[in-house]
């Protein structure tokens, strides 16, 4: 989504750059928990007033996987508790809020120690937060009575041409994405009774996945119960050969370790060198498992998917990784 008028909005005063552009003054690049804080948030409603939102749609949510690189501590519920009805389930790509709890979780990103998404409003509006306190408004409108009223609350906005946390043109073009559509799961209903598949990862947020065990009489159900625009990756069946899985792991490295335990669970975990010898007494309960690699090129699911709305429409932004199956969909597909 491409807006005319995009700021950049900090507590860095604009006289404290060097020619590059690099704050060199005493502020910090932390959220004060108070004051300042709640001017970045009054700010945000400014703008989204002016631009006359009051709804603002989440995309692109994210959450810390097996790494917290955040200035501060993460929290317990990623700063998410409370703000939904239906739990942290209702944070998901799509979903639709209010104003005050979009406030909130501008918030979350401002202390930078657990969720981070973009916030729309189709054609009218955008926030989002970078890194050290920068926060990114764009907006259809000039918002001049928001910029007044930013510089009152002692905030410095600056017009930008773009933001760089915005959602690239590259990305969206990038291929064309299978969506997680019927002859997706004809196909691999198809996989699955031959023995080709056998679980399947949903990506629900980024950083955060669930593993799901795929029988001819599961599909329906998990299908059912997946989050929405969630990306997919269908994967062989886990293998029972849990001593000969152990055998594999690597020397060092980062792997992901996918076992079933014997309650028909799949649990998963990321793990490092140091952390093998725990990875493997887990896994050496489990009733089947697998090893995966974490690193790009490496990693390669049978195929891969992204969900579409209820009306058919794939309108999630974020792609999945093609592998040869999905290339081999795309070159059927109809050109033009």
């Amino acid at each position: 989504m491409h807006l005319p008028y995009v700021y950049r909005v900090t507590k860095y005063d604009p006289t404290d750059r060097d020619q590059q552009g690099h704050y060199t003054g005493g502020a910090d690049t932390v959220s004060d928990h108070g004051e300042v804080e709640t001017s970045y948030l009054q700010a945000v409603a400014a703008f989204a007033g002016d631009s006359g939102v009051a709804r603002l749609a989440i995309r692109e949510p994210q959450v810390p996987s097996f790494a917290h690189f955040g200035p501060e501590p993460p929290v317990d519920g990623f700063g998410l508790d409370g703000l939904f009805p239906a739990g942290p389930s209702g944070f998901h790509d799509g979903a639709e809020v209010p104003l005050d709890i979009g406030l909130q979780l501008v918030r979350a990103m401002l202390r930078d120690n657990g969720a981070w998404c973009r916030l729309e409003a189709e054609g009218a509006f955008a926030v989002h937060v970078g890194g050290d306190q920068y926060l990114y408004i764009s907006s259809s409108r000039p918002c001049e009575g928001a910029l007044v009223r930013t510089r009152e609350l002692g905030l410095f906005p600056e017009r930008l041409a773009g933001s760089p946390y915005a959602f690239g043109a590259d990305e969206e073009e990038r291929g064309i994405q299978r969506p997680a559509d019927d002859a997706f799961w004809a196909d691999l209903r198809e996989a699955v009774v031959t023995g080709r598949a056998g679980i399947l990862e949903e990506t629900y947020l980024e950083g955060a996945s669930r593993w799901h065990h795929l029988t001819g009489d599961t599909l329906d159900p998990v299908r059912a119960g997946l989050a929405p625009r969630a990306r997919l990756a269908a994967w062989p069946p886990l293998s029972t050969g849990i001593d000969a899985v152990l055998r594999a792991l690597p020397a060092d490295g980062l792997v992901e370790g996918v076992w079933q335990d014997h309650d028909g669970t799949i649990r998963s975990a990321i793990a490092s060198e140091d952390e093998f010898p725990e990875l493997a007494a887990r896994m050496s309960r489990a009733h089947a498992a697998a090893l995966l690699s974490v690193y790009a090129g490496e990693r390669m699911p049978l195929c891969t998917a992204v969900l579409p709305d209820s009306d058919g429409v794939l309108r999630a932004r974020w792609r999945t990784e093609p592998t040869p199956s999905d290339r081999d969909w795309a070159d059927r597909q109809p050109q033009g």
